[in-house]
């Protein structure tokens, strides 16, 4: 039974979720198509731009992420208190990286036309400054921005109109570090696992691929996360979708049919936009469409940084070098279920953390199948269902072999406050 997204997204339970979006019909439609020997490996690039940039506009940060040909996996964490810190004036620039609004956030935002505005006039603005602010720090906004954009440029390019993406996203809870650790690998491993990638380093259009890149050009901090200069993938020059050009009269020509579809409607400091679209200034549109003009100009947000909780709360609860080394160890190792290649002597991490090394190998292609609405271990599981009240969820008896092995330390949950790594 499909269930509301407020209810599988829920700040309450973690910030860290697992977001998987697929192409209609699981169609190629950023790959090779065979049928037209057309190439649409380019539209990777397109995705990987864009996720990075809407990090740096929504209080949500990406960890992981794998553009395939077929299906994006995201590993995001939700920053409410960081929206929640913003100011009113912060909040609609931010917005308006992505929509133009309504004209009174415009007189707002200028202080030659704010001094003139009515108090109804401010008191609306105030009402659209809550609207955008949880908006910010809403998982399927991001979502829709994100697949909306994207499929705009992709039915520009083959001068078409329809769906490109599935209807909803499917969301996955992460419940605790060590469901954050396996669903991090997971997901960097993926073109391994697909077969189209020997190495981490060779998995075009990944996290782990943009780190490392980072790493092998002398910025650590760029590896780590932090400012981000190198380009997420090589093929610069086809990175960006293209762009809407003022009076352009294909700019909108497939406007109704190529969002999202998800199932929501519409850092640093995000630029404020001083580029004017004038393709449709209409009221609707204004409030509605996306400012793509601006939005293609944004730059790429860094990916979430490793570090310690109990110091940077916004960080991933591992150090960079032992995450490499384990994801480097997993993709030499042998997979049995799959065309790629993962060895058998894996980091001690696995162990510290609570995780069978032969398990995880085994049970890793099962991450998003054999697991429902959450991933956890097995008592992070059971304490979810009870506040869902729901007798059971779905990953219970594969939790118990994956992360069932005692660890050599207590494990927490994630959560907003900081604790130790």
């Amino acid at each position: 039974m499909t269930r509301p997204r407020a209810v599988l997204v829920s700040i309450s339970d973690t910030p860290w979720y697992h977001v998987v979006t697929r192409c209609v019909r699981r169609a190629y439609l950023c790959g090779f198509d065979r049928l037209t020997g057309r190439s649409f490996e380019h539209r990777r690039g397109w995705v990987e731009l864009r996720l990075r940039q809407l990090a740096g506009v929504f209080a949500i940060d990406v960890a992981a992420y794998a553009v395939m040909s077929n299906h994006v996996h995201l590993v995001v964490r939700v920053d409410a208190d960081r929206a929640a810190g913003w100011s009113d004036t912060e909040v609609l620039r931010r917005w308006r990286c992505l929509f133009r609004g309504p004209v009174v956030v415009e007189r707002f935002l200028s202080p030659a036309t704010r001094t003139e505005m009515t108090e109804a006039e401010l008191d609306g603005v105030a009402e659209l400054v809550a609207t955008y602010r949880v908006r910010l720090a809403d998982l399927s906004w991001f979502m829709r921005v994100l697949n909306e954009s994207i499929a705009r440029a992709a039915n520009r390019e083959d001068g078409v109109r329809g769906r490109f993406w599935e209807g909803r996203f499917r969301s996955q809870a992460i419940l605790d570090e060590t469901a954050l650790l396996a669903v991090m690998a997971y997901v960097d491993l993926n073109p391994i696992r697909a077969g189209i990638a020997e190495t981490p380093e060779e998995s075009a259009h990944t996290g782990i691929a943009a780190r490392i890149a980072a790493l092998r050009a002398g910025d650590d901090g760029a590896a780590n996360g932090r400012p981000l200069v190198v380009a997420p993938s090589p093929d610069t020059a086809r990175r960006a979708p293209p762009d809407v050009h003022p009076g352009s009269q294909r700019a909108h020509a497939t406007q109704e049919t190529a969002t999202s579809e998800t199932d929501t409607p519409p850092a640093t400091h995000a630029p404020s936009p001083a580029v004017t679209d004038h393709a449709d200034s209409s009221p609707d549109a204004r409030s509605t469409h996306l400012w793509e003009t601006v939005l293609n100009r944004l730059p790429p947000a860094p990916l979430l940084p490793f570090g310690n909780p109990a110091e940077v709360p916004a960080t991933i609860p591992f150090t960079f070098d032992g995450y490499l080394t384990l994801v480097d160890s997993l993709g030499r190792a042998l997979h049995p279920r799959k065309r790629g290649a993962i060895p058998a002597e894996l980091p001690d991490i696995l162990s510290r953390l609570g995780i069978a090394p032969d398990r995880f190998v085994e049970h890793a292609v099962f991450l998003l199948k054999g697991f429902g609405a959450a991933i956890g271990a097995p008592e992070r599981m059971t304490a979810l269902a009870a506040r869902r009240e729901c007798r059971y969820l779905r990953g219970m008896t594969r939790a118990r072999l994956l992360f069932g092995q005692p660890r050599q330390y207590t494990l927490t949950p994630i959560s907003w406050h900081s604790h130790s790594a």
